[in-house]
């Protein structure tokens, strides 16, 4: 697992430790010291630690103009024992709608396996019903995690499956990314 690292090629686009408006901005990471661990195994140090004992994330990218943020996720997403959403929810993107971020691609290949609560729906709501006119977006994610995410309504507030698990995300320019996403995003809704 520790070898399993954040994308690093739009580094020179966006940093969110060097971004005064990221809930990330100071924050430092090791270049060399695996500090962070998902149950016994170290994670790579570049990943960000958001409170959970699961569930890690990089911001790889926010454009307050276009009110967008491209976030990979990395571990288990765990509703059921930590309650991953509202501790993202509460710790990072609430920070963002606040700076104006309304639309949300969650890059999903590296998050491992999902549980969920039947009555934990309410962050996942309110994530949604706060960003007015945008969207969540799920992209990559696997099969199974997938399958766990609709099987307990998560897919209600998150728009994922179909063409956005497909998409090559690492050629193409974050705001080409954004464009792609939105256009499937609204042709979805408007069916």
């Amino acid at each position: 697992m520790q070898e399993i690292e954040p994308y690093y090629n739009w580094r020179n686009l966006y940093i969110a430790s060097e971004d005064p408006r990221s809930p990330f901005a100071g924050y430092q990471n090791s270049e060399v010291y695996f500090t962070d661990q998902i149950y016994n195994f170290l994670i790579h140090p570049q990943w960000d630690n958001i409170g959970s004992e699961t569930l890690f994330l990089k911001v790889l990218y926010a454009d307050y103009n276009q009110g967008f943020a491209v976030i990979e996720m990395f571990g288990e997403w765990n509703d059921l024992l930590h309650n991953d959403i509202m501790t993202l929810k509460r710790n990072i993107i609430e920070l963002m709608i606040a700076e104006g971020i309304n639309k949300y691609i969650l890059i999903c290949e590296n998050v491992l396996n999902f549980h969920t609560d039947l009555d934990s729906d309410d962050y996942y709501a309110e994530w949604q019903e706060e960003l007015e006119e945008g969207w969540i977006a799920v992209i990559n994610a696997r099969d199974h995690v997938l399958s766990e995410m609709s099987k307990y309504g998560v897919d209600h507030y998150l728009v994922m499956g179909g063409k956005l698990n497909d998409i090559a995300w690492r050629t193409r320019h974050p705001k080409q990314l954004c464009s792609k996403i939105d256009e499937l995003v609204m042709r979805r809704l408007s069916i």
